[in-house]
Order: C-alpha cells, then sequence, then structure tokens
C-alpha cells in the first residue's frame, strides 16, 4: 500500500468519525501544512500556527463532504492557502486602520469604540441579511457570513451551482452592505 493510497484510507476512516483516524491524518499532513506556511513571510510563528489549527478545524469538519479521499492533501493546502490570504488581508487591513487611527482628524474619530463599531456593523450585516427574500442568494450570504465555515467553492459544490454564481451573489451583497453602511454614516444613525 503507498504512501496515498494510505492516506486515502485515513481519511476514509477520519470521515466516518474515527477519531484516531483524525491524529493519524494531522500526524501526517501537518509538516505539508507548515512547508507551506513557511511562504507566507508576513505571518509571525502564532499567527502560522494559528493559521494551521484553523485549517486542520476547517477540513475535518468539512471532511465528510471530500468526494475524493485521494485529493485530500490538495484539498487542505487549498484550505491552508485560503486561512493564510485571509490572515493576510486582515493583517493588512488591521495595519491601514491603526495608520488613519494613528494620526485621525478630529472630525473622523468614531463615536464608538471599535468594538461596538464593528458589532454594530456585524448586526447590520444580519439585519441585510435577515432582510433579503428566501431564495438562492439569501442562502449563499448565511453560508458565507453567518455560519462563515465554507469557502465559495465549497458553498457552489453544496448548492449545486458554479463558483462564479456564488461569487457574484456575494459581490451583489457586498455592495449592499457598502450602500447601506454608507447610508446609516451619512445620516447618522449609529446613536
Amino acid at each position: 500500500m503507498g504512501s496515498t493510497e494510505g492516506l486515502a484510507e485515513w481519511v476514509r476512516r477520519a470521515a466516518s468519525g474515527e477519531t484516531s483516524a483524525f491524529s493519524e491524518l494531522y500526524r501526517r499532513t501537518r509538516p505539508l501544512v507548515a512547508r507551506l506556511m513557511a511562504g507566507f513571510a508576513p505571518l509571525d510563528s502564532d499567527e502560522v500556527e494559528d493559521v494551521i489549527q484553523e485549517t486542520f478545524v476547517r477540513a475535518f469538519r468539512a471532511l465528510p463532504r471530500l468526494k475524493e479521499a485521494g485529493a485530500f492533501e490538495a484539498w487542505l493546502l487549498s484550505i491552508a492557502r485560503n486561512r493564510a490570504r485571509t490572515r493576510l488581508e486582515r493583517k493588512a487591513s488591521l495595519r491601514r486602520l491603526e495608520d488613519d487611527i494613528s494620526d485621525p482628524e478630529p472630525e473622523t474619530v468614531p463615536a464608538l469604540p471599535e468594538a461596538l463599531q464593528l458589532e454594530r456593523d456585524i448586526e447590520v450585516v444580519r439585519q441585510l441579511i435577515s432582510e433579503l427574500p428566501d431564495g438562492e442568494e439569501k442562502r449563499t450570504v448565511q453560508l458565507f457570513y453567518i455560519e462563515g465555515e465554507l469557502s465559495a467553492r465549497e458553498i457552489a459544490e453544496q448548492l449545486g451551482v458554479g463558483k462564479s454564481a456564488v461569487t457574484m451573489r456575494l459581490e451583489r451583497f457586498r455592495g449592499r452592505i457598502k450602500r447601506e453602511l454608507l447610508r446609516r454614516v451619512l445620516a447618522g444613525r449609529w446613536e
């Protein structure tokens, strides 16, 4: 039995819920994910470790949906790349935000602490999702924003549509969010 076939057997066993199979998959594939993460230089060692853990949590939760056990390594690395990119984007956004905040003009200082502002923004997103008519677009944005466990590709597979349809629905919804947040800011409705 070759290495790939042996790994595929562990994947099948883990997908059926065998606890020891998860440990074995982690032991066998963690070095592969760690090597990939070494290429994401802007991430410090704690962030790399977080991304590795997030990768395995997501992969193990979604394992029953993996159609081909032999594709596990490529699928796992794809999840790891997406998690690392998301982490880098978040880090860059925080850096931009910190730069903006470090020298704020008096009129741009938010009236609410950042954590409360974020909570309000999240509430706006949830409200906008609840206001969508029932259908594919609402289900897509619920899976992506509320449940938050699936990538656009995984949502497409679950809904039986192309990834471009999911991406288009998410972009349309992001446009709604931006317009609504802007409208609220301009209307001064954050109190």
